[in-house]
C-alpha cells in the first residue's frame, strides 16, 4: 500500500476571513467553507465539542490545497514560542513558486506578512524570502529567475 497523495496541510489561524484575504492575495482559490461539528469530528481529532469552521484554499494548478481552520470550542491552544523561528521542530514552513516575489511580498504586506530576512537569491536560479503570515506560520516564497 503506498500512499495516493497528499490531500492537504491544515492551519489553525485565530481570524478565518483575514488568513482567506492574505491566501488569496497569494493567488490562491477558495474552494470552500463549511462548519465542522459532531462525534465524528471529537472522534477524528481526539477533542470533546468541536466546533470549527474551515476555509479550502486551493493552488491555480489544483494540485496543492490548505485547510484553514478557526476552532470555536475547544478553545485554542497557543503555541509556545508565539512566533517560532524557522529552526523549531515540527512544521517549518509552507512554500509557494510565484512568478514576481518583489510584487507578491508587496500585496502580503498588506495583509499583515512581515519578512523574516530578506529576498535571497540563490545561484542564478532562484530568489527566495520567509514570510511571517496568519496565526505566526512561516510562508516562503521562490521565484525562478534561471
Amino acid at each position: 500500500m503506498t500512499v495516493q497523495r497528499m490531500d492537504n496541510v491544515a492551519i489553525v489561524v485565530d481570524d478565518l476571513d483575514a488568513a482567506v484575504a492574505f491566501f488569496t492575495e497569494l493567488g490562491m482559490e477558495l474552494e470552500g467553507k463549511a462548519q465542522i461539528e459532531g462525534l465524528y469530528a471529537d472522534r477524528t481529532v481526539g477533542l470533546d465539542g468541536v466546533r470549527s469552521d474551515i476555509a479550502v484554499m486551493r493552488t491555480p494548478d489544483g494540485h496543492s490545497k490548505l485547510e484553514l481552520t478557526k476552532y470555536h470550542t475547544p478553545a485554542v491552544s497557543d503555541a509556545e514560542p508565539r512566533n517560532p523561528p524557522p529552526n523549531t521542530l515540527g512544521l517549518h514552513r509552507v512554500m509557494f513558486a510565484v512568478d514576481d516575489i518583489d510584487d507578491t511580498i508587496a500585496r502580503l504586506r498588506a495583509h499583515g506578512a512581515e519578512l523574516l530576512g530578506e529576498v535571497a537569491q540563490y545561484e542564478n536560479i532562484f530568489r527566495l524570502c520567509y514570510l511571517r503570515g496568519p496565526a505566526g506560520i512561516i510562508v516562503a516564497l521562490a521565484e525562478q529567475i534561471g
